[in-house]
Parts: structure tokens; sequence; C-alpha cells
């Protein structure tokens, strides 16, 4: 007989997620009908067009972006690209970023300071939020762009963005003011108004949609400048035939995931919290890194005194049970997290992040939490001998 087939827990929902049934419906019914070209002037491109704009004021509403325009992309890293190089202002102009941003926000502000920008990064905190005093201390009235993440996908933090762009905008106004949204949009409630931010981006596999699909939130009179030059789709800001398939799989997985909102929400909070209650029953030496508190409920940072990480997650994974150990677009994201947590020696390389979603089944946690403290107990007896 073959070896008996394992259920799979999926437990890495941060780094990307299943198809909702709806997104992949849409995409389906998409494909064939909606191939004509949004832009071409016949009939059948004119329903496709007005299929796009129906979206396109679908994933607005959930923004709550009245105050500006949401233009369709690659997805996140498109996004954050177009804001860092085309809001970057004048070459000696200060740039000021989260010391803990996504690599597609971190990368290109390396890139802008070897080209000459006064290039800022504000300190984070040993949960991975922003330190909103060290971050007052870089303000100056040459900054012409500020990008701070909503929420940290090393850990969940959560950053008060409507505080930030404040502060930024009353020292300097007119600096463009951007958040990478991508692990906060529909796992908090959120008004990009409200927040009063000049740009904000999304993704739609990190909320059960495609992958190859994002939104950047646009605030009208905010100058940035267009990544993609060609055709002029987008309103001139982004070119390029739009892919109507996945904008429309896009939209029905942002329907599905706002409709049930509240109800995910109440679902992720129990299911985290009954995780970490029983951590801290079978582990004695954990630290949690995730501000329960102030975080999205969807991420778990945990670090596991004397394990590697990358270790217990080839051990989980034999068990059927997927974790990551960070940014799953990184492949040196340990090298500059690591250190930021202020984790001693013994925790520094056991950093699991847990990222869950409410398809996941809380009778499994038992289970789950069963072996990852079978595992740990196991790897840190053999480091102690």
């Amino acid at each position: 007989m073959g070896e008996e087939c394992k259920k799979t827990i999926y437990l890495d929902n941060a780094a990307t997620t299943p198809m909702c049934d709806e997104a992949a419906q849409a995409l389906s019914a998409a494909l064939a009908p909606a191939f004509f070209n949004p832009s071409a002037r016949y009939m059948p491109s004119a329903g496709v067009s007005e299929k796009i704009n129906k979206a396109r004021a679908l994933i607005k509403s959930a923004l709550g972006g009245s105050l500006g325009e949401v233009y369709f992309n690659s997805g996140g890293t498109e996004g954050n690209n177009t804001v860092l190089f085309g809001a970057k202002g004048r070459k000696g102009s200060r740039i000021i970023i989260g010391e803990g941003e996504h690599d597609s926000v971190y990368a290109p502000a390396i890139e802008l300071k070897n080209s000459g920008y006064d290039v800022c990064f504000a300190p984070i905190n040993t949960d991975g939020s922003v330190n909103f005093e060290k971050f007052k201390e870089l303000l100056n009235e040459n900054v012409s762009l500020v990008s701070i993440m909503h929420a940290s996908n090393e850990t969940g933090a959560i950053n008060d963005i409507a505080k930030f762009v404040r502060a930024t905008k009353k020292v300097a106004p007119d600096a463009i003011f951007h958040s990478d949204g991508v692990q906060a949009f529909l796992k908090l409630p959120l008004s990009v108004a409200s927040l009063g931010v000049d740009a904000y981006t999304v993704t739609a596999h990190k909320i059960h949609g495609p992958k190859g699909i994002g939104a950047l939130y646009v605030k009208r009179g905010a100058k940035i400048k267009p990544l993609l030059l060609g055709g002029g789709q987008e309103s001139g800001f982004r070119s390029g035939t739009e892919s109507s398939p996945l904008i429309l799989s896009f939209s029905a997985a942002v329907q599905n995931e706002y409709e049930k909102f509240d109800e995910n929400y109440s679902k992720l909070c129990k299911y985290r919290e009954y995780f970490v209650k029983k951590l801290r029953e079978q582990l004695q030496n954990i630290t949690i890194i995730t501000p329960l508190e102030n975080s999205v409920p969807n991420i778990l940072s945990v670090a596991f005194e004397n394990v590697r990480g990358e270790v217990l997650l080839h051990c989980l994974e034999e068990d059927g049970i997927l974790v990551g150990t960070g940014s799953a677009c990184a492949s040196h994201h340990e090298s500059r997290f690591k250190k930021l947590f202020g984790l001693d020696e013994s925790h520094l390389d056991g950093v699991i992040r847990f990222s869950f979603a409410e398809e996941n089944d809380i009778g499994d946690v038992d289970f789950v939490v069963d072996r990852v403290a079978a595992h740990v107990k196991d790897l840190s007896r053999t480091v102690r001998q």
C-alpha cells in the first residue's frame, strides 16, 4: 500500500492565498468573453471596458478612496516601484522609508540613494512597527517622499498611518506620502481618505485573488509620474493593455472579502488567540514578536529558542504543515530583519511566521502546536548536546 495521504494545513497566507471560488469562477468566465482589447472602438470592447470600470469602482469603494482614483497594475511590487520612482522629487531631496519595508520599497530606495537622493530609514521597534518619535526626527522641509507600510509583512504590526501623514504634512506639505497596504487591505477596517495618504498599494493574491494583478490608489492632485509609458491606458497612468480577466477576478475576490469582512475578522482573531494560548501552554521559552494588541489578526511571528527557523519549517512540512520564516519575496530578508527584532542569540535564528486565513480550521490548532512543540524540543535538545 502507498503512503497515506496527509492533510495539508496551509499557514503561510501572508506569502500568498489560495484563490477563492468566486475569483476563480470570475477568471474562468472572463477568459473567453473578455478577450477584446478594452481600448478598441467597437462595441464588444466597450463592454469589456465597462466591466473594468465597474471593477475599479468596487475596489475604490472597498478602499474608501473617494478622494482619488484606482489604477490597475501587475501587483504590489509594481505599485511600490511606481511611487518610489515616480514621486522621488528633485535629486538631493529627502526620502524617508521605514527600516522594515518590504523589499519592493527598500530596493528602489537603495537605488535612489545610490543615485544621489538623501534616503533615510526610519528605525523600527522590536515588534516591526516604525518608531514614530525617531521618524519625526528625520522630517525636514526638504522631504519629497515618505513610504511607511500600513501593516508589517514580517510581524503584522500596524502603523498609525494617519498620524505619520499629519506629522509629515506639517513639516513638508508638498511631500508625497505613500503606504504599502498589501498586508492590511481587507484585514483591517480601512479608508484611505481618512488616512490622508497620497498613494496606497494593494494586490489581489493576498486576498484570495489571482497573482499578477494589483492596484494603486492615487489621491487627486498627487504628483506621481507613470513608471510605464506607451499607449496611455489607465488614464495615462499605467500603459499596457489591461488584463481584463485578472481585473474581474480581482474584483470578485474584493467583493467576497469585503462582504464577509466582519465575520472573517472575528474568525481570525479567535484563531490566533487560541493558537497563542496553546503555544504558551506547551513551550515556555518562546518570544511572541507580533504585538497582539496592535496587528492584523492573520499574522503571528514567533521566535523559538535554540532552533533554526528554516529547519523547523521543513520538519513541519513533513507533517503537512506549511509555514513561513518571513517575506517569501526576499531571499535575504533574514539578514536584514533578524537583528531589528532585538532578539537574544538563542532566539535569533528561530523565527517562524504563521499566517492564517478564514478557511483555516481552529480544530487543527492542537495538532499544529503539538507538532511545533515536539520538533522544537527535539531540535533544541540536539543543540544542547
